[in-house]
């Protein structure tokens, strides 16, 4: 009955979040259903369990959350990002449309812009330079994709999102985990992805399909949406239009600045600054009792946004037209997702203090192929249910973490390999028609599943999955590199 249980709660959290009702309310009613099959105490597991797990993620993730959504919030409304892509449009050409938008939406991304800002702002200029070179806007979405939320999001070195970061307190790893494996996985998702771009626009040119009409857009992004979205991303939707965004961006080289910083600041801060400092003053009670090694990465995080955040501000400041509106979208838009990923967090943690979770952990650690591909599995498999690649990540990593990294010591398995198959698992099947990051692309590019999620499918996911295979090949033959 424990078991039936936990299934129950699983199908129930998934059918009502595609619903579009709010993760908050279904995460702890699924938990107490699991509860309940198992005969468990459900006031107990409410406050002890679940709220417990939820506030240890608030508790780490809340100063990240913050910074970013500040930082994305500042490079939008500064005009940075749409000087970024009118810069890359400029100097590629009408010719070139797909590969600047993939790559504008790949800079800003990987500097650490939420994908959520960097939609809103580069989905309507992306429309202006389809209908421009005459390319057909279904393929619009899959090119955004494959820039915004699959090699930035999941897969480079360094990328400073949730997604990446989640990782490194249960590994002790950095965001540059496996930095060779995740480069050569990166380039296969790009050299896929355009080369089904490429193929799709040849195609359509041939059969004389060009833009398509106007488009209708939609910048006010609905409540369900808004509810399916949050947990997927680090970024409330409904903040997206409040603050007032430049009349006026700056040059390109005042632009990227700020990602050159986050890049920089956490590369100095991941490998070279905190290596060499002591604290040993960590593992005394007050502090936790942890060691650098389990801090150091989020910290990295922390310190480069921060420059990041600082950086905008002072070569900006006069182009902000609305700063505290910006700022308080940006810090408000962090209180949402934060808390649904808590929640799912929290929904883990009951449904692992459950009797019947022995026979979900014998049946993950049963699968033939050793940790890694059992690793593999379990991720692709949670994400994929919950729609979320972050929550899939943080209930699997709650419930396993310490399990893994014990049996990849077993096995002689580096954490960083661990890290980034952990990673580049989540960031697969997420992307199912039901996860909230898809939805809200179709929404604000004006388009439907029907026009524009096979394309989807092929540059944010088949891409993944094949890049995904190749590291655990290379992974398992050279280990960590």
């Amino acid at each position: 009955m424990g078991l039936i249980g936990i299934l129950l709660g699983l199908a129930l959290l998934m059918w009502l979040a595609y619903r579009g009702v709010s993760v908050l309310l279904v995460s702890p009613l699924a938990a107490l259903i699991a509860a309940v099959f198992s005969g468990e105490p459900l006031l107990a597991h409410w406050t002890q369990t679940f709220m417990s797990g939820a506030a240890r993620f608030v508790a780490q993730w809340f100063p990240m959350f913050m910074l970013g959504g500040l930082f994305g919030k500042l490079m939008g409304d500064s005009g940075s990002i749409s000087s970024i892509a009118r810069y890359l449009t400029d100097k590629l050409g009408t010719s070139r449309t797909v590969l600047a938008v993939v790559i504008a939406s790949a800079i800003v991304t990987y500097g650490g812009v939420s994908v959520f800002v960097a939609f809103f702002v580069l989905v309507p200029m992306a429309h202006e330079m389809f209908r421009a070179a005459d390319v057909p806007r279904r393929l619009l979405p899959a090119t955004v994709g494959l820039g915004a939320f699959t090699f930035t999001m999941s897969v480079m070195p360094g990328t400073p999102s949730v997604n990446n970061a989640i990782p490194m307190p249960y590994f002790g790893t950095t965001t540059f985990a496996a930095p060779g494996l995740s480069i050569i996985a990166s380039a296969i998702i790009f050299v896929f992805g355009m080369w089904w771009l490429g193929r799709v626009e040849a195609a359509a040119r041939k059969a004389g399909e060009g833009y398509g009409g106007e488009a209708e857009t939609a910048p006010v992004v609905s409540e369900m949406v808004r509810e399916q979205a949050a947990p997927a991303g680090d970024f409330d939707p409904a903040e997206l239009p409040h603050g007032k965004q430049a009349e006026r961006g700056p040059s390109f080289a005042v632009a990227v600045l700020p990602i050159v910083v986050v890049i920089v600041t956490n590369f100095l801060m991941s490998l070279i600054v905190f290596p060499r400092l002591d604290f040993s003053f960590l593992s005394e009670e007050q502090w936790g009792g942890t060691t650098i090694g389990a801090v150091s990465g989020v910290w990295s995080v922390i310190v480069a946004l921060a420059a990041a955040n600082l950086t905008v501000l002072f070569l900006n400041l006069r182009r902000l037209p609305s700063l505290r509106e910006s700022l308080d979208a940006g810090a408000n838009s962090a209180a949402l997702p934060m808390l649904m990923i808590a929640s799912l967090v929290g929904f883990g943690a009951v449904v692992a203090a459950l009797p019947a979770f022995t026979t979900v952990r014998d049946a993950v650690f049963g699968i033939a192929g050793g940790p890694l591909v059992s690793l593999s599995v379990s991720m692709n498999v949670l994400a994929g249910l919950t729609g979320t690649a972050s929550g899939g990540m943080a209930i699997v990593l709650n419930a396993f973490g310490d399990d893994f990294l014990r049996l990849g010591a077993e096995h002689h398995i580096a954490p960083e390999l661990m890290h980034r198959i952990t990673t580049m698992s989540a960031g697969t099947l997420d992307a199912l028609p039901h996860n909230g990051t898809v939805l809200l692309l179709l929404q604000i590019s004006g388009l439907t599943h029907r026009e524009s999620y096979l394309d989807m499918v092929m540059t944010v996911i088949v891409s993944c999955i094949i890049a995904l295979v190749a590291v655990l090949i290379l992974g398992s033959v050279f280990g960590s590199f």
